[in-house]
């Protein structure tokens, strides 16, 4: 053999045992990935091909009492298209009548979308834009557009789909039905959460052509669970006609922020709460949850608790005379004064209320209380106001009540509680204590949630919790609401008076605290009852002889010059939720003949106003009707109303009895 196949074959010894090697290490490689790593490259193409698919649970909705919807989760779509994937003959074809319309659908003109998609086609975009946040209908709508309508892979549409939170009724209660999102956990919502959330289901899907997944079983392997309905006490018709009264008289007055809250007097349960805020640009919105939040000194409304008190300890009745001298008393250098100038000289503890006479309200206090002052202030904390009500609700604010014990208790600690200074209170916690003489001295917690349902079947019912059997005894309830009703009658809040509808309760005109602070100078400014500056409420119930509601308004800083006083700032929108309650009934059906007769103006107001919205298709006689009750009636009926003049009805331009046609204009005469 040849030196040269001699070294061929060397050559091919060499290939061949490389070879060898080579298949042996392939053959190793094979076996290690067959017996020892099989499970995980086995489970690894499993993962590319199948994957556990989570399907999301609803959000249970928060409802109003009558099942309106407060709260609810909504999809919302964003639309994108991929230009390049629609073949050009397609494009052209369709491109007119897509431009027609998107313009027909958003706005801009026909031209402006062809030249639109036409610079997208150019720039060969495969994202370009076309709608955000549309609704379920709108987005099906967009959906069979032209072009569109070929779906993802012929004519380039891209759906992009999300949950979002949504609120129906808008802004309105926004703060009280809440939210729970990066921006904490707030009102209802977040206080509800664990029952509104539910349980995460899924199913198996394996993946096909097109990066497209498709389920592998026709059920799911674990079914979501839908979270739980919160059926709230909030009564939206209510509630709407409480904001819009607040939110009129917030503009009228300029006022920096207010608070309404109506609550029904045996159930505790919260019918509206309205809060609103003013911004730098005028305009009102839910800013912060001011009715549970706030806690201020309330002024003149507790006078009503100090007289309560006074009366249980049997040391006075609603006859003791007070002499209020000349309306001006100074107490360790301090003035105390009433706003009536040169006072009302002697009058009844029950006149004292009626008038809001600070000089009364003192010396009735500091004459049986100054030498046991301690009394007095449990007596406070006995009625229940001196704890939170333990809402279920997120920062309810602290009450704060003085006692001889702290430190910087004073020789004007007791006079300055009787009048409302000195201490603190939030306005439900105030209304909690006035519906609790609405409710026959039976202080019930507030409630803003009835139930909880869960596919249609109740779960759990929240029922009324009383926080004080008995605030005091049935004679001096009874006597505190006869004085309630004066003043409303004869008092402070004469103002709002009507023969035909029966209100109780109190004024409240207190001066803002100026809390000592420091300015960019290192120069302290405040201490002090500002000048300027007040807080203006009302707290009551209606109707007084037999409550069925009860209501707060707090108004802050109104414009001083447009007025500040309670009876003018607070005390008309207390009125206005308590006439459209009952004077604005819908009407179901006409019937003939069912006008009642209105003989005696003095007669019971529920009563009247049910016997009148009796269903009618006849103009009613409102003669003799407060104007304002008489348009309250007149335009829920459908009629557009005029009137000339203030008082009450003398000459309406429709005769009774005439059949009735909404829209037509009356005209009304007050005296």
């Amino acid at each position: 053999m040849s030196t040269e196949q001699k070294g061929i074959l060397s050559r091919l010894s060499i290939v061949v045992v490389l070879m060898a090697l080579f298949l042996l290490v392939i053959f190793a490689k094979i076996t290690r990935i067959q017996y020892s790593e099989g499970d995980k490259y086995r489970d690894m193409s499993t993962n590319r091909t199948v994957r556990k698919d989570t399907i999301f649970y609803n959000r249970g909705n928060v409802v109003s009492a009558r099942g309106n919807l407060l709260a609810t989760s909504m999809s919302k779509y964003d639309i994108r298209m991929d230009v390049m994937t629609v073949k050009d003959a397609v494009f052209e074809k369709n491109i007119h009548a897509l431009s027609e319309r998107m313009s027909e659908m958003f706005g801009k003109t026909t031209l402006y979308y062809q030249e639109y998609f036409r610079k997208a086609r150019r720039s060969k975009k495969r994202y370009l834009f076309i709608a955000r946040d549309l609704g379920y209908m709108d987005y099906l709508k967009v959906k069979e557009f032209p072009i569109f309508r070929l779906g993802l892979y012929k004519g380039g549409f891209i759906t992009e789909q999300r949950t979002v939170r949504e609120h129906p009724i808008g802004k309105i209660a926004e703060r009280t039905i809440g939210y729970d999102d990066y921006r904490g956990e707030v009102g209802i919502e977040g206080v509800y959460t664990e029952y509104l959330e539910g349980s995460l289901g899924w199913r198996m899907k394996q993946k096909i052509a097109k990066n497209q997944w498709k389920p592998i079983n026709d059920n799911n392997e674990v079914e979501p669970k839908d979270g739980s309905d919160v059926i709230t006490t909030i009564d939206i018709n209510v509630q709407d006609i409480a904001h819009h009264a607040l939110l009129e008289q917030l503009e009228r007055f300029e006022a920096d922020h207010g608070c309404v809250i109506v609550m029904e007097t045996k159930t505790g349960s919260v019918k509206a709460i309205s809060n609103l805020g003013r911004t730098s640009k005028g305009k009102y919105y839910e800013k912060r949850n001011y009715a549970v939040w706030e806690s201020h000194e309330p002024g003149s409304t507790f006078k009503v608790a100090s007289l309560l008190i006074a009366l249980e300890d049997k040391v006075i009745d609603t006859s003791t005379v007070v002499d209020t001298e000349k309306g001006r008393i100074y107490i360790h250098n301090k003035k105390v004064e009433d706003s009536h100038r040169g006072g009302y000289g002697k009058i009844s503890a029950g006149r004292v209320i009626e008038v809001s006479s600070n000089v009364g309200i003192v010396k009735i206090i500091q004459e049986h209380y100054k030498k046991d002052p301690k009394k007095f202030v449990d007596a406070v904390k006995q009625i229940g106001l001196g704890s939170k009500l333990g809402l279920e609700i997120k920062g309810e604010g602290a009450p704060y009540i003085p006692s001889p014990k702290d430190k910087n208790w004073s020789g004007l600690s007791l006079e300055w509680m009787a009048w409302g200074y000195g201490i603190s209170l939030t306005p439900l916690q105030t209304l909690t204590f006035y519906n609790a003489i609405a409710n026959n001295g039976v202080m019930v917690k507030p409630r803003f949630v009835s139930a909880l349902r869960n596919e249609g079947k109740v779960d759990k019912v929240f029922e009324t919790k009383i926080i004080n059997p008995k605030i005091a005894s049935m004679e001096t309830v009874k006597q505190l609401r006869r004085v309630l009703e004066k003043v409303v009658e004869q008092g402070t809040a004469k103002n709002i008076y009507t023969p035909n509808f029966s209100m109780a309760g109190k004024t409240g005109t207190a001066k803002k605290y100026i809390p000592v602070s420091k300015d960019k100078n290192g120069v302290l400014h405040g201490g002090y009852y500002s000048n300027k500056e007040y807080t203006a409420s009302f707290a009551g119930f209606f109707p007084a002889n037999a409550p069925k509601y009860s209501c707060i308004v707090v108004i802050h800083n109104p414009d001083k010059k447009k007025g500040y006083y309670g009876a003018t700032v607070a005390a008309p929108v207390f009125k206005k939720i308590a006439q459209k309650m009952y004077a604005s009934a819908p009407i179901k059906r006409e019937v003939q003949n069912a006008i009642p007769e209105i003989e005696a103006l003095d007669m019971d107001a529920e009563k009247y106003y049910t016997a009148l919205h009796k269903e009618s298709n006849t103009v009613p006689d409102v003669r003799g009707m407060a104007g304002m009750d008489a348009v309250s009636v007149l335009e829920n009926l459908g009629l557009k109303v005029k009137f000339e003049g203030v008082g009450r009805v003398v000459k309406q331009s429709i005769r009774r009895g005439t059949k009735l046609k909404k829209g037509v204009v009356i005209v009304l005469k007050l005296s």
